[in-house]
């Protein structure tokens, strides 16, 4: 079932941050499992820096179906990413 509400998902786990492909993965679940209309804030581990890897995956597997943008560094020093759902996946 698709959540019908905004909500953040935190991926600065060691495990994520030793295995960008399980990142990436957990990262599509958590799109795929946003209702459209809004959006889920993925916040990534500081040791992998600026999200921009992130965005461009997502861009590739979604398309215009969503809007992926960087937000900012957080105080926990991760990064936030936030991914709208336009369309549904």
């Amino acid at each position: 079932m698709k959540k019908k509400f905004s909500w953040s998902l935190d991926l600065e786990d060691e495990e994520y941050a030793g295995d960008v492909n399980s990142l990436l993965e957990a990262a599509k679940l958590a799109v795929e499992s946003t209702s459209p209309g809004y959006y889920v804030n993925l916040v990534t581990p500081a040791s992998l820096g600026r999200p921009d890897f992130l965005i461009e995956e997502l861009g590739r597997e979604y398309g215009r179906k969503i809007k992926a943008e960087y937000v900012d560094q957080c105080g926990c020093g991760g990064y936030v990413t936030r991914v709208t759902v336009i369309e549904d996946i």
